[in-house]
């Protein structure tokens, strides 16, 4: 169980993830990109695909290697995917119907990975430790499958579930990350913190 003091913290890491998302994002297309985290709740993982918006995502999980353990998905839309390909690959290629499936998965695989390091530095600044994460892992399928997928990697009943939405204005991307920690640690590590005094 979580103090329930410390129930801020959590969302003061969701916060702090998507903000470092929305920084690299911003450096990358020159615009001041936005996430907002909608949702933080712990959620029976059985019932996650209920959650979900149908329809196929484009994405890429990675594992975190220290404490708190568990993955990180970062999903798109697959028009989103699309954009970010070109944004990806601007400087490379002057017609984008030219790009090879190759090409295009690397360049999501790449975005995907950004973004995930955005949140996990995120994370280790607020929990002051080093998180180290694995390579992308590309994802591609209805929501529901690779979010319930990704939940069935761990140990737990529950998921931690974050749901996010990452604005960029000029080029309409849409993202959504939802994180997976080990239950046992996270809230260890959460009720470790010191609740900042009043």
């Amino acid at each position: 169980m979580v103090d329930i003091r410390k129930l801020s913290f959590i969302n003061e890491m969701a916060k702090v993830g998507t903000n470092g998302v929305a920084d690299n994002m911003s450096k990358l297309t020159g615009e001041n990109a936005q996430m907002e985290v909608t949702k933080t709740n712990f959620i029976d993982v059985d019932d996650i695909e209920s959650q979900l918006d149908s329809g196929k995502r484009v994405g890429v999980r990675v594992r975190l290697l220290d404490p708190p353990h568990g993955h990180i998905l970062i999903l798109f839309p697959e028009a989103s995917a699309k954009k970010i390909t070109a944004i990806m690959l601007r400087d490379v290629v002057d017609d984008i119907s030219d790009v090879s499936g190759k090409m295009a998965r690397s360049a999501v695989e790449e975005m995907g990975n950004m973004m995930a390091s955005g949140f996990i530095d995120g994370w280790a600044d607020v929990l002051g430790r080093a998180i180290d994460i694995t390579a992308p892992q590309l994802v591609y399928a209805q929501t529901g499958d690779i979010v319930t997928r990704t939940a069935n990697l761990g140990n737990d009943d529950l998921a931690l579930f974050f749901d996010s939405d990452l604005t960029v204005p000029s080029y309409q991307i849409e993202a959504e990350i939802y994180a997976f920690p080990e239950l046992a640690e996270f809230v260890e590590m959460v009720n470790n913190m010191e609740t900042p005094s009043t």
